[in-house]
């Protein structure tokens, strides 16, 4: 039987993936190498579970121990996997930018969780690194792993993630682009690539209000460069021992709102629920889009899913209310409003008799005309009575080509209110757009009341 022994032995071997539509104005191709099928969600499980068996193989972490590390929540996830197979307590500390549902799980595995200050620097002893340090001295048989110093972290991606995309890509990957926080993904993944090809460029995506960048071009760490930030996962107020700046040939700034944007854009246009950095990856290969040719090959390596994310950047509120979403309704909320979204029409060939039976059976007060699959034209309730108390009797068995008026106006789903505005009027009151499947969805004057 193909049977795993244990939940660990299914972390790694992740599916690589094509973008096609967010990336459609990149001139080659790009592809996601889709760590989310790791069983903890992420990219993380992989070195969470290299970090635990080198520090049981070494004695830093001994049977009954504690397993103490300070985390975003990711790196807890799969050191939490681990602890769970091999019975070992967890402490996670975090800090308090990091999204409740990161939180919850953890604490459904069995962890402990200590929420700590996020605007500390990373000496105060408030800070989730210096709490879980001091907790690593105050508990016996414990151990802090320490991932941003833990040289473990970038052996698993030099031993693991490296290999896979060389391999997936049949060695032919020119570009690798991902998040940079611990540094262990860019910097054991780069060294492995670069040991293959020396010309593969190794590209970081970085945030605003974190040092990496300006260091890695100047030297200098700026503590200028510091201040605090949305986006989950990327980006430092320090210089962790995993990051081998000589690795990375260029780091790329993201804002926050451009990674938030782009994720849901991953989500709804190719059916990639991701987390925020994977957005931010994503966002600033788009914005390196000038240094690339047709022949190359880009990887882009995210670090985890969504649903970690449901009460943030999936959430519009949480959205509208740090302008990361305009406040304006779109088509699009107006198709998702409508209770039945299904597109009825009625042939150019049919009578005014049989346009009247469909309007009152289906109470619309509009429908398009069609020649097959080609719309032609357009019948308003108001024309069809008006045309049938001229003469009941005669006009009913006329074609609804005698009253059709032109066609109603196709409009993209990202149309605000303001612009559907110029589109449905008195003489022509609805439009056609399309719903995500891409089937066709009529948008009439009573829907857009209905929404506002």
């Amino acid at each position: 039987m193909d049977v795993k022994n244990n939940i660990l032995e299914t972390i790694g071997n992740t599916p690589m993936v094509q973008l096609n539509k967010v990336t459609k104005e990149m001139p080659c191709r790009v592809l996601m190498k889709v760590e989310t099928f790791n069983p903890g969600h992420s990219i993380k499980d992989r070195m969470g579970l290299k970090m635990v068996l080198d520090a049981e193989a070494d004695g830093r972490l001994k049977p009954g121990g504690t397993i103490i590390e300070c985390t975003s929540g990711n790196t807890g996830m799969g050191l939490a996997l681990a602890a769970c197979v091999k019975g070992y307590r967890c402490i996670f500390t975090s800090s308090d930018k990091q999204s409740k549902e990161k939180f919850d799980i953890l604490r459904a595995m069995g962890a402990e969780v200590i929420v700590c200050p996020t605007n500390v620097t990373p000496d105060d002893p408030r800070s989730y690194y210096s709490v879980a340090e001091r907790l690593s001295k105050e508990i016996p048989n414990s151990y802090w792993f320490n991932q941003y110093d833990n040289l473990s972290n970038r052996l698993a991606h030099y031993e693991s993630t490296g290999p896979e995309i060389w391999k997936q890509t049949d060695g032919k990957i020119t570009h690798m682009i991902v998040g940079v926080g611990t540094g262990g993904t860019i910097s054991g993944t780069g060294k492995y690539l670069k040991e293959q090809n020396p010309n593969i460029k190794v590209w970081g995506v970085d945030t605003y209000g974190s040092v990496f960048k300006k260091y890695h071009e100047t030297g200098e760490f700026d503590e200028k460069e510091i201040y605090p930030y949305i986006t989950e996962g990327i980006g430092e107020d320090i210089l962790p021992k995993n990051v081998d700046f000589g690795i990375i040939d260029h780091f790329e700034k993201v804002t926050d709102k451009d990674g938030a944007v782009m994720a849901r854009r991953l989500a709804r246009e190719e059916g990639l629920l991701l987390g925020y950095s994977a957005g931010s990856a994503v966002a600033g290969l788009l914005q390196l889009k000038d240094e690339l040719k047709p022949d190359d090959l880009v990887v882009v390596v995210i670090h985890d899913h969504g649903s970690r994310y449901v009460g943030k950047i999936y959430n519009d509120e949480w959205m509208r209310e740090r302008g990361f979403l305009d406040t304006e309704l779109r088509v699009r909320d107006l198709v998702a409003l409508k209770k039945d979204a299904a597109f009825a029409s009625i042939e150019q060939s049919a009578t005014v008799r049989e346009a009247l039976k469909m309007m009152k059976d289906h109470e619309f007060s509009q429908m398009p005309v069609v020649d097959g699959d080609k719309s032609v034209g357009s019948v308003i309730e108001t024309d069809v009575l008006n045309f049938l108390l001229a003469n009941p009797i005669e006009n009913a068995e006329k074609s609804v080509t005698d009253i059709m008026r032109k066609p109603f106006p196709e409009v993209g789903t990202d149309m605000t209110l303001s612009e559907l505005g110029k589109h449905i009027t008195k003489e022509n009151p609805a439009v056609v757009t399309t719903d995500r499947s891409g089937r066709k969805v009529l948008v009439a004057q009573y829907d857009i009341l209905q929404a506002i």
